[in-house]
């Protein structure tokens, strides 16, 4: 039988495929008998995250502002000594000693005044004389005033004679020519003694006044004389400590060169450096008396009470200064300098044995400032960097809000806006937390822990 031309294929290659198909076959059925046996895994229950965190209820209120700032105490009136005359030092104060105390108008050192006290009797000497010529001249003057009335009486009867004579000689032919010429020569000479005295009466004012000039000048002298020997002592103008000596008995000194340092310690003032920011916002000033200011200047700051540590003893002594004015700005490092005051009887300190305030210690002061209103306490690291805090809502869920700090002081930072009253703010310190993260609050407070 023919197959129409068609050609197949041998028959041990369709066995071939057969079996192939029954093992792949058989294999398929294998494998799903296989996998009906296997017991599908448990499935894994998905939690969501929670974050444990403090949390302190949100209670505005007013707080003070306490401004901190450092500077050294120093005594508000501190004196070069240096002698006014020169000499050598014939006595000192037997405790001129750097330390020491010495009362007000004790004998510092005294210089050598032999020299002075012959000056001083030279002029008074040259006073004497211009005295003595003031009243001669003003005694001369009077007698020639006299003299000259009786030199002007004789002149005028002098001319009158001569008139006569002439005259009668003239006129009469009585007497001679020679009598007339000797009566002419007695009224010229009589007029010429009387002019000659009038002159040196017109003069005597100017002599008094020459004399009572040089008078005037042997004065200053005896004055500037006196003042030298009053300068050979050197008495402490006020009850002084000595910070330093530079004198020696025996010792040449010289005007203007410093023999002595004296501190009056019944006052200690300490500048203190603060942050422009801080002075503009929180300093407290009186209002000035009138409608504006005559000066562009800072106004009166307010005397409010300060509170001042020793650096190197925070925790140990306490005393209270004085706000008294702002001394400068620093347009460098842009720092506002306020002077603090503490007189003698605040700086011995409270109690036997207390430790004083001095002359020299570094100190760090706290002044109080405005009151902040109205405002949220909260501990420092409750509020990043970028004024954002985490509040957790009711539903336990954290949100991120932007607030507006008026100030961080220490441990503690001071909302004025962004946190309504009674808000639950997460006082945990998170870095990077997921917005609305599901919370678990393990503790609320309706204050600031304690740092």
């Amino acid at each position: 039988m023919k197959n129409n031309g068609i050609k197949r294929p041998p028959k041990h290659v369709m066995v071939r495929i057969i079996i192939c198909t029954l093992i792949l076959a058989a294999g398929l059925v294998g494998m799903k008998s296989l996998a009906s046996l296997k017991k599908p895994p448990a499935e894994a229950e998905k939690k969501e995250p929670v974050i444990s965190v403090r949390t302190q209820t949100a209670t505005p209120a007013h707080y003070p502002v306490t401004i901190t700032g450092y500077g050294q105490a120093r005594a508000l009136t501190a004196v070069t000594i240096s002698p006014e005359v020169a000499g050598r030092v014939v006595a000192t104060h037997p405790r001129l000693k750097a330390g020491r105390v010495i009362p007000k108008g004790e004998l510092l050192f005294r210089i050598d005044p032999a020299d002075y006290t012959a000056g001083l009797q030279e002029a008074g000497a040259g006073v004497t004389q211009w005295q003595n010529t003031v009243a001669r001249l003003t005694k001369q003057l009077a007698i020639d005033k006299t003299r000259l009335k009786t030199l002007q009486r004789s002149a005028t009867l002098a001319k009158t004679e001569f008139e006569r004579v002439r005259r009668l000689f003239e006129t009469d032919r009585v007497g001679t020519r020679s009598g007339v010429d000797q009566a002419e020569r007695a009224f010229n000479s009589a007029a010429d003694q009387a002019d000659a005295m009038a002159q040196a009466v017109s003069l005597y004012p100017l002599q008094i006044r020459e004399a009572k000039s040089s008078l005037l000048s042997a004065e200053a002298r005896l004055t500037v004389a006196g003042t030298n020997l009053d300068r050979c002592e050197v008495r402490a103008p006020f009850t002084a400590r000595i910070k330093s000596v530079d004198l020696e008995a025996g010792q040449y000194v010289t005007p203007g060169t410093p023999v002595l340092v004296l501190a009056d310690d019944s006052m200690l003032e300490i500048q203190v450096p603060l942050d422009s920011r801080d002075g503009r916002k929180w300093l407290q000033f009186e209002p000035s008396p009138g409608d504006a200011q005559s000066t562009a200047w800072f106004g009166r700051l307010k005397p409010v009470d300060c509170t001042i540590r020793w650096t190197e003893d925070k925790t140990g002594s306490v005393w209270t200064g004085t706000a008294n004015r702002v001394v400068k700005f620093d347009n460098q490092t842009r720092t506002l300098t306020v002077a603090v005051r503490i007189d003698a009887m605040a700086a011995a300190g409270k109690g036997p044995g207390a430790l004083p305030l001095v002359d020299g210690m570094f100190c760090c002061v706290e002044i109080p400032g405005r009151t902040m209103l109205n405002v949220t306490r909260l501990p420092r690291q409750a509020v990043s960097f970028e004024n954002q805090a985490f509040l957790a809502d009711e539903n336990l869920r954290l949100k991120t809000v932007d607030v507006d700090v008026a100030r961080r002081e220490g441990e503690h930072v001071y909302v004025a806006r962004g946190i309504a009253p009674g808000a639950r703010v997460i006082v945990t310190r998170l870095v990077s937390p997921l917005e609305n993260s599901r919370l678990k609050i393990i503790d609320t407070t309706d204050r600031e822990p304690a740092s």
